[in-house]
């Protein structure tokens, strides 16, 4: 009976698959109370993981300033010794006594070229009945030689304007164009010292007969007839 209660020492109780059966259900219970923290995160202590997450409180603010100190004006009382128009006794007695010393006027001893018994608002050297009235503004000047003026002020003056005869050479050479020339015009409205400026040779003579027999109103300057010098263009166009 008793041999069959002892196992030999030696004989082989574990076999493979009981190990690997056996390892298999360890790992299998370790990865359960690894992963059961993962999935059931409402057990947690929320007082540590807040106190993982939250950022310490910042520092206190710094105390104020103290106040400034306030400074205290000392105003003396003013003494008013008149009051509307009256002298009041003084309540205190003063330590000094300002006196008043009134200046004596100044001599009457008159001024030079004045006159006798004086004159109110008078001055020095004034005269007798009071200042002269100003001298009147002196006349503008003449202006000396002729005036220069513009063409289209000297054409408003034209009293009498005499048409060139066209040149028939001109007029076969079909030939057109302007001729201008610089003329002085007298206070009797005559033209004067005609010169030519530019043209053509074959309308020239004609233009310069032409404009020796024209007319202007004279030009007046301060109320007086001036000379004046002024640009003169005749047009020359075969249509006319």
């Amino acid at each position: 009976m008793f041999e069959q209660t002892f196992v030999d020492g030696t004989q082989k109780t574990k076999k493979p698959f009981t190990i690997l059966l056996s390892l298999g259900m360890q790992i299998g219970v370790i990865g359960i109370l690894i992963l059961i923290p993962l999935i059931y995160t409402q057990t947690l202590p929320n007082a540590q993981l807040k106190s993982m997450l939250l950022a310490p409180p910042p520092p206190p603010p710094p105390p104020p300033p103290p106040p400034p100190e306030k400074v205290v004006k000392v105003v003396k009382p003013v003494i008013k010794q008149f009051v509307a128009n009256q002298l009041m006794a003084p309540r205190v007695i003063p330590k000094t006594i300002n006196r008043i010393e009134e200046s004596a006027p100044p001599p009457d001893t008159g001024v030079v070229g004045g006159v006798e018994g004086g004159a109110v608002g008078g001055v020095i050297g004034g005269v007798i009945g009071g200042v002269p009235p100003p001298p009147p503004p002196p006349k503008p000047k003449a202006p000396v030689g002729p005036q220069r003026i513009g063409g289209q002020v000297a054409e408003a003056n034209l009293i009498r304007r005499i048409q060139p005869v066209y040149p028939p050479l001109a007029k076969s050479a079909r030939v057109q164009g302007t001729v201008e020339f610089t003329a002085t015009i007298s206070k009797d409205g005559n033209i004067e010292n005609l010169q030519l400026i530019r043209g053509h040779p074959l309308l020239v003579n004609a233009a310069k007969e032409a404009v020796l027999q024209w007319k202007y109103r004279p030009t007046m300057l301060n109320g007086s007839p001036v000379e004046v010098i002024t640009d003169i263009i005749v047009n020359f166009t075969l249509s006319q």
